[in-house]
């Protein structure tokens, strides 16, 4: 039996939004690179130097990258929050603002949009921080 504060979490569907996001990162940088090199590259063992050289497939790889950055930190802010508490819930508006940006930033960076990309970035950022400012204070 699990305990209750964690069963009536308000973040536990963020966190599992936020694996279904990653787990879209990942797709989306298999089929990118897929489409440049073929199903053959994909399905073997990709072993040399060759490597996805356009632009989509390029982007996909390092979005995902950024995503995989700042994932455990969210993920480890999300879990505390879930055992520590949440009294005014701006945490919890941390979280889904994390997520919010994250969910904008891929669309943003596939299409290469410099700017507004580093901004939704630093809400992402904002996000976290709010989250880190519930545990501290």
């Amino acid at each position: 039996m699990q305990p209750t504060f964690l069963a009536a979490s308000p973040f536990l569907p963020i966190i599992g939004l936020s694996v279904v996001l990653l787990i879209v990162h990942i797709m989306l940088q298999g089929m990118t690179a897929t489409k440049e090199l073929g199903t053959d590259w994909n399905a073997g063992p990709r072993d040399g130097d060759r490597k996805p050289s356009g632009k989509i497939a390029g982007r996909a790889e390092r979005a995902s990258a950024n995503y995989r950055e700042t994932y455990p930190a969210f993920i480890a802010l999300a879990f505390s929050l879930t055992l520590a508490g949440d009294p005014h819930g701006f945490g919890l508006i941390g979280a889904w603002v994390w997520l919010a940006c994250r969910i904008i930033y891929i669309p943003l960076y596939l299409a290469g949009i410099p700017y507004i990309r580093s901004l939704v970035w630093l809400g992402s950022l904002a996000g976290l921080v709010a989250m880190l400012l519930v545990l501290l204070f």
